[in-house]
């Protein structure tokens, strides 16, 4: 065998570990039918599937198409499926059947070990509309004590109304997509807390070159710190790309996540480290007198950057007190110094990553993300809401967009949304877990979404 000179692999396959051929790529369960796709692998398949619990998988039909609907299944049962061809046979995957929102871009049952080998849980929304007019949505496969370092790429041709699959990256994990002079890139870690990994596709996702390393980090474990991100605005800022990274790790009880930045020429090079600066890793401190009776790991982690009304560049970080977000200021003329403090915000979505954006249309910042309602449980994530900002100081509710309250809230999940201005409307990817996820962390969905006319909701009559 040869050596892999790639990023990008369709699909991965690892050594000794049975994937399956053909290889399901994508399962949409929905309240009634299961509909699911697979890589080609012969001219002619026949599917089979059964309750889950059952003994005998029934034939459902032959087809020459790589993807079917099995249909007339019942809403709340699990059901397993595979296909098979005169080359091979695929993995037995599992779908429970159950009413999906929005449009369902991939569905990962949690007890399918399809993925295993990196993980069991679907994380890490990413999309970005491609300038040859299609969109490409990304995922990780995450569950803890796992490598972590598997994403999932899709394509839509139709602006979001269908999906299909494009390929995988490995190593790759926490990846934000996004589109720098014509070009697609994808900046992510190798694992949870491994190295800072950049590489570049021309032809729309389907291949990536070799990733360059642009930070070293570690694996994580063990309390060992490294290069903690999330998808995020890349930001322009005076001929300048910059994104938010943290350097810690969650068992670090000295000081957490300590805020960074990166910063590149915009005319530059991105795949050149050298051509990369970061700033100095920032600790949580006992900044102000409402922040003095914190420990000093509390939790500061997944920042957004984004221009306030001064044209200052800021980073503004997710915050473990309620109802609190922390605002740093970048320096844009020292790329390697620490981010400075430069106060609190009101916010009420900060216990769960969310993203801030500027609409230019409507001179107001945005931002889809999970709502806090209670404060006994305000790490709760069944309700999913829009805000909007005038100032960056207060915060309205414009409206809610999934109210899963009267569900059980261990269960139920709208989170980390990546989302972009399309006109007059909003599009985003969620992280979702509905239909008996493993937890509401721990997500079986990642579904795509609009809003319509979001800039006039909100207003009164």
């Amino acid at each position: 065998m040869k050596g892999i000179s790639s990023w990008s692999f369709r699909p991965y396959r690892p050594f000794l570990t049975e994937v399956g051929d053909p290889y399901i790529c994508r399962v949409v369960p929905d309240r009634e039918k299961i509909h699911f796709e697979w890589l080609e692998n012969g001219s002619e398949y026949a599917v089979y599937y059964r309750e889950r619990g059952t003994e005998i998988f029934l034939h459902w039909k032959n087809t020459a198409e790589c993807a079917c609907d099995i249909t007339g299944l019942t809403e709340g049962k699990e059901y397993e499926f595979y296909v098979a061809s005169k080359k091979g046979k695929s993995r037995v995957r599992l779908a429970l059947c159950g009413a999906p929102v929005g449009t369902v871009v991939n569905y990962l049952h949690p007890d399918d070990e399809a993925y295993a080998f990196s993980g069991r849980y679907l994380c890490s929304p990413s999309l970005v509309r491609h300038p040859d007019g299609f969109l490409l949505a990304s995922m990780d496969l995450f569950a803890g004590n796992h490598p972590q370092n598997l994403t999932l790429i899709f394509r839509s041709d139709d602006d979001g109304a269908t999906w299909h699959y494009v390929s995988e990256l490995m190593p790759c994990f926490w990846g934000k997509m996004f589109i720098h002079k014509g070009e697609l890139y994808m900046l992510s870690c190798s694992t949870e807390y491994g190295d800072l990994l950049i590489g570049k596709s021309t032809d729309g996702g389907k291949t990536f070159s070799a990733p360059v390393t642009l930070l070293r980090g570690s694996n994580g474990k063990h309390g060992n710190s490294g290069v903690h991100k999330n998808p995020q605005n890349i930001v322009y800022y005076d001929g300048r790309i910059y994104e938010t990274l943290e350097w810690g790790t969650w068992s670090n009880r000295v000081y957490g996540h300590a805020a960074m930045v990166m910063s590149c020429d915009e005319n530059d090079d991105l795949l050149v480290p050298e051509n990369w600066s970061f700033s100095e890793p920032r600790p949580f401190a006992h900044f102000t007198e409402e922040l003095q009776n914190l420990p000093l790991h509390t939790m500061t982690i997944e920042g957004t950057l984004v221009t306030d009304r001064e044209g200052k560049l800021l980073n503004i970080m997710r915050f473990g007190k309620y109802g609190t977000a922390l605002v740093y200021r970048v320096d844009t003329e020292n790329h390697e110094a620490p981010l400075s403090f430069l106060r609190c915000m009101e916010f009420p979505a900060n216990y769960s990553k969310f993203m801030i954006k500027y609409d230019a249309d409507f001179d107001a910042y945005y931002s889809v993300a999970t709502r806090v309602y209670d404060r006994e449980y305000a790490g709760a994530r069944n309700l999913l809401s829009l805000f909007r900002s005038e100032d960056l100081v207060h915060w309205t509710v414009v409206c809610d967009l999934f109210d899963f309250r009267s569900h059980d809230r261990e269960k139920v999940g709208f989170q980390y949304v990546d989302f972009e201005f399309e006109g007059d409307d909003i599009i985003y990817l969620c992280r979702t877990a509905i239909n008996n996820a493993h937890n509401f962390h721990d997500a079986n969905y990642s579904t795509f979404h609009t809003i319509k006319n979001f800039r006039n909701l909100g207003k009164e009559e």
